[in-house]
């Protein structure tokens, strides 16, 4: 071999080794950064018959697809399961438990104590005062529960509207990215920042609708959802769309067309658990906003009514004829079956006898007395308590037929709440397991530091190599001109 070749072949092996010095840094120092792709030098060997030496062919980003692909769908199951728990979660702290104070159970109990404490002395203005303070604050619960809901229902129409902006910008994005990436791989660049950042962008989608990503010629990709709605092919982002409602009430539905549903491209989507978006943290905001929270709306409806109706005409309160307003009101008029969507929200004490009243002896003598009665007499009291302690079925079709007191209508309606959470509780403990380890996996198959230090190690043994390669020639070089 000549000087000169092998003067060549050290010269292409430092600079070899100066490229991977700078790539095992690049690895090391991005070692937790999301999306990062860990980078490796190609190198190819030159023919001995032209230079020599060691040629680079590029830089190669490597990463597990089907690992990746095994994460993402658990970034939308656990998307999915954390906003449903989270629902169920605030739920049950407005509700309350059944011996929790200021609950919705707390409020019953406290308003049937205060009959009882009235009842043993029917006379006492303080006592009947507090009964009506107490159905007052019973009846507070029942609004501030459906406005809850409600308010519930608003946040996760809000939220979709942000997540479907979200989706548009990043499918924009994520299509811009592949045209650079193809046309790097044209000119034969390098494409590895501009895939790692083209996988934060689908990372950051992938929580919000599973979705399974195609690799196609030149570098680019397709995404489809896992259900098969394709959102970007051949250069083609999809457009998603979604109206915004300020304010949701009781009686907007999707069902009824009061509330927005999704287009994809200008097709309507079933946003139900069975759609073509199902899955992540936007189906799980459609489920909330219409079905859980339609469904618990529905259930403290039927309980609202079922308090209005015991207390009723043709209740205990015999001075009450049919079409008149009872102890609990429909905002101020009487119940019409017809309207039982939101009077949780509209259910009020009879202003006869709620707390501003000046005629409180009502609550002792019937509502619709003409004049006070014997101020001893608790009978009518006796009777609006074991009206509430009566079994019976309630008339809504949301609650139970069987047969319960009032009471435990309530204590049921609140189990249920408990139970749902308890078991979304235990899908999102799943789901975090299993996302947490399926990160870490994907994590230990990532850059590896301690095996990066390694190559670095063997790549300082090759510089020197080389560096000694080129002082030998030197030093015979000089020797050959002091000749």
């Amino acid at each position: 071999m000549s000087l000169s070749a092998a003067l060549g072949n050290a010269f292409s092996g430092l600079t070899a080794n100066s490229r991977a010095a700078a790539l095992v840094a690049d690895n090391i120092a991005n070692a937790t950064t999301k999306g990062y792709g860990r980078r490796i030098l190609e190198l190819s060997v030159n023919s001995p018959a032209s230079i020599g030496g060691v040629r680079i062919d590029g830089v190669s980003r490597q990463s597990d697809p089907v690992q990746i692909a095994e994460r993402r769908t658990s970034d939308a199951h656990y998307g999915y399961a954390n906003d449903l728990q989270a629902f169920a979660q605030r739920l049950e702290d407005t509700t309350g438990t059944i011996d929790g104070a200021g609950t919705l159970m707390s409020r019953v109990t406290a308003f049937e104590s205060a009959l009882i404490a009235a009842s043993s002395d029917p006379s006492s203005d303080q006592r009947l005062e507090l009964v009506s303070i107490r159905a007052q604050d019973l009846s507070q619960k029942f609004n501030d529960l459906s406005t809850h809901i409600q308010q519930a229902r608003t946040d996760a129409d809000h939220s979709i509207d942000r997540q479907v902006n979200h989706l548009n910008d990043a499918l924009v994005k994520i299509d811009n990215l592949n045209k650079s990436i193809s046309l790097s791989v044209t000119k034969r660049t390098e494409t590895a920042s501009l895939q790692d950042q083209r996988q934060r962008a689908i990372d950051d989608i992938s929580q919000i609708i599973p979705i399974r990503v195609v690799e196609k010629e030149r570098g680019a990709v397709s995404i489809f959802s896992a259900s098969g709605a394709m959102m970007l092919d051949g250069g083609r982002p999809a457009t998603f769309e979604f109206q915004k409602s300020n304010l949701i009430e009781p009686d907007q539905t999707l069902a009824n067309g009061s509330l927005s549903g999704l287009t994809l491209n200008g097709y309507e989507l079933d946003t139900s658990a069975s759609g073509l978006v199902a899955g992540g943290t936007l189906a799980a905001q459609f489920e909330i906003r219409d079905s859980l929270a339609v469904t618990r709306q529905s259930e403290l409806d039927g309980l609202a009514r079922d308090l209005v109706e015991r207390l009723g005409a043709g209740g205990p309160d015999t001075t009450l004829n049919a079409g008149d307003p009872g102890f609990f009101t429909d905002a101020g008029s009487v119940f019409n079956t017809a309207n039982e969507t939101g009077l949780a929200q509209r259910i009020q004490v009879n202003t006869l006898v709620n707390p501003a009243s000046t005629e409180i002896w009502r609550i002792r003598d019937g509502l619709a007395a003409a004049a006070p009665g014997e101020v001893g007499d608790s009978a009518l009291i006796n009777n609006i308590y074991q009206t509430l302690q009566d079994p019976q079925s309630a008339a809504s079709t949301a609650l139970s037929a069987t047969a319960l007191n009032f009471g435990d209508q309530t204590a049921s309606f609140v189990s249920r709440i408990a139970g749902a959470r308890v078991k979304l509780d235990e899908d999102l403990s799943y789901h975090a397991a299993q996302n947490s380890s399926l990160r870490e996996l994907e994590f230990a198959t990532g850059v590896d530091t301690d095996q990066e230090l390694q190559d670095l190690l063997r790549i300082e043994q090759q510089y020197a190599a080389n560096a000694q390669v080129m002082s030998i020639v030197d030093e015979l070089m000089e020797r050959l001109l002091a000749i």
